[in-house]
């Protein structure tokens, strides 16, 4: 069954339009971090999202950074020195993403604790949450993210927050277009942010945006984007600034890409749906979302292993090993018949409490202990929620440029691992 072309996790989509603005950047001569293409992916955004202010920078990360920045001086004052502006204070942070989720909170100065992950979503779990503010009651500030497009529990999350007079960073680089309760991802944190990475569902090849109602806010990030420069006729700085400003010519592939956003959802919708109704049968789950509360954008669709039906799996830093049994199977083992026959998926992300880098860092679950008691999975052994999902769960192919009948290839492999 070898493909003769790679299945890709999620590659990016093509449309030519993007061609015609990057050719109109490079004829008008405008290269550099100004431009026409600038001001329109600004302006989509804008109509899109559903705020007043964008700003166009040259990936989420940096949209992640300078959001820890606003909401530190917010919260703390303006920093004096370049350690920081959330030196020495404790942020929290959602456990089950990627670390530039939380990164940002480190290169301030910050502290990440980590908040456990819920089942209902994948997302962070507000009980957890709630534990947390009843253990760090100092805390003013949490970084929430929408794992692999769907929307977490927003409104009691907010709710929270509201309690404790926090504020929210919200970090929905995966989640561009997905709606909660009718309202689109990217407007509901104090600070929000998208991102335009290769393989989002819309991309510049890179790119991020800053989203905000503040204009002072979208101010703030433009001068801090541009080194910090004041209005002067030679180069003043009064503050550390950082190069993080959009380029016009990335902005010309993010802006021929913005009509074909809708599309491309009902395209990863598909994939999802057709995942769901091929793998019925087996002891199995999609990465599940509440259709009352939200419509996810199914940026990437993902499995879920029942535990009965889990082999013996062991995780180390770098290798995995597992025991094939009959009846049963496991990440490492589907992931390996995947990779052999010429198709790309890939494991959950790593929870940030299990990484090398943040394991001296708090962590909490909903009835307050932290900590996962094993990397490995095995049957009856107790772990927390994220790291649960980290050991059964993996991500799919799910280009969606991926015909169907390669779909139905996908998963008659996935099937052939539990025999």
């Amino acid at each position: 069954m070898l493909f003769k072309d790679k299945v890709w996790l999620s590659s990016p989509t093509m449309h030519g339009e993007e061609l015609k603005y990057v050719t109109e950047a490079y004829k008008t001569n405008w290269m550099s971090t100004v431009g026409k293409n600038i001001n329109e992916v600004e302006r989509l955004a804008c109509e899109k999202i559903g705020c007043k202010y964008a700003v166009a920078l040259s990936a989420g990360t940096a949209a992640l950074h300078l959001s820890s920045k606003l909401a530190g001086e917010a919260l703390y004052g303006m920093s004096k020195t370049a350690h920081g502006a959330l030196e020495g204070r404790k942020v929290f942070c959602s456990d089950m993403t990627f670390d530039a989720t939380v990164n940002p909170i480190a290169y301030e100065n910050g502290e990440a604790v980590f908040i456990d992950t819920e089942y209902d979503t994948w997302n962070m779990d507000p009980a957890a949450l709630e534990k947390a503010f009843e253990i760090y009651p100092e805390v003013r500030l949490v970084v929430v993210a929408h794992l692999y497009g769907t929307p977490g529990k927003i409104d009691e999350i907010r709710d929270i927050c509201k309690k404790h007079s926090a504020l929210i960073v919200e970090d929905a680089a995966e989640s561009f277009g997905a709606t909660y309760k009718g309202k689109q991802t990217g407007s509901f944190g104090d600070y929000s942010i998208i991102s335009f990475n290769g393989n989002k569902i819309i991309t510049g090849s890179s790119g991020g945006m800053f989203l905000t109602d503040s204009k002072e806010d979208a101010e703030k990030e433009r001068k801090w984007s541009t080194q910090s420069r004041e209005a002067a006729s030679w180069y003043e700085h009064e503050e550390i600034g950082y190069n993080y400003r959009m380029s016009n010519v990335i902005a010309g592939v993010v802006r021929g890409q913005m009509p074909y956003l809708e599309e491309h959802i009902a395209q990863k919708k598909a994939i999802y749906m057709r995942y769901k109704e091929g793998l019925k049968g087996l002891p199995v789950q999609m990465n599940p979302y509440n259709a009352k509360d939200s419509e996810p954008n199914f940026w990437l669709s993902c499995l879920l292993i029942d535990k009965s039906a889990m082999c013996k799996q062991v995780r180390g830093e770098t290798e995995a090993l597992y025991v094939h049994e009959s009846g049963k199977t496991c990440p490492t083992e589907i992931l390996e018949a995947l990779a052999k026959e010429n198709a790309e998926g890939r494991p959950i992300w790593k929870p940030m409490h299990l990484q090398p880098i943040y394991r001296m860092n708090a962590f909490i679950t909903a009835d307050g202990n932290g900590r996962a008691k094993t990397n490995a999975y095995i049957e009856g052994s107790s772990m927390d929620n994220g790291a649960d999902i980290f050991a059964r769960g993996l991500c799919l192919p799910s280009d969606n440029k991926m015909a169907p009948d390669v779909q139905d290839q996908i998963i008659e492999i996935i099937r052939g691992c539990f025999k």
